[in-house]
């Protein structure tokens, strides 16, 4: 499954650069993530709870940061494995563009594969629950870099 967007983001680039490595920011937005933890600078193990249709599966797996390109973007892919309902492995490019001191657009191209029995749900269940996954971190994201005050640090 492949989708793009872009989210608009009232804060800088800077900020929204530190938001996007910043592990416990990405917890908090990322839907159903019970754990995010640093292992290297590039590299962070994941726990996430996810429900697709009748199926609800806890994924463990790894991410990984590459194409670092600070402030301007990097590509993040994962894989992780939810047992007996399959796995998921996916990444998406992100890229932020700075609209003015305190608006950034950060555009993502989505790319994602499932195996196991969450693949059996049909792609039209997949690819709605992967939208509607994506625009919840988004916007939870957005939200939570434009109410932190000052700056964002990375490990704060």
């Amino acid at each position: 499954m492949q989708m793009n967007d872009s989210q608009p983001i009232p804060a800088s680039r800077e900020k929204v650069w530190a938001a996007l490595n910043d592990p416990e920011v990405l917890r908090q937005c990322i839907p159903g993530c019970q754990a995010l933890e640093m292992t290297s600078p590039t590299d962070m193990t994941a726990k996430v709870v996810v429900k697709v249709g009748p199926v609800k599966a806890t994924f463990g797996g790894k991410v990984t940061l590459s194409d670092l390109d600070p402030p301007n973007g990097y590509r993040i892919t994962g894989e992780g494995s939810g047992g007996v309902a399959g796995f998921a492995k996916g990444g998406a490019a992100i890229r932020l563009e700075a609209v003015s001191e305190n608006e950034t657009i950060l555009h993502y191209e989505v790319d994602s594969q499932i195996g196991g029995k969450l693949a059996q749900l049909g792609s039209r269940l997949i690819d709605s629950t992967a939208k509607k996954l994506a625009g919840e971190f988004f916007a939870k994201f957005g939200a939570v870099v434009s109410e932190s005050p000052g700056d964002v640090s990375v490990g704060a």
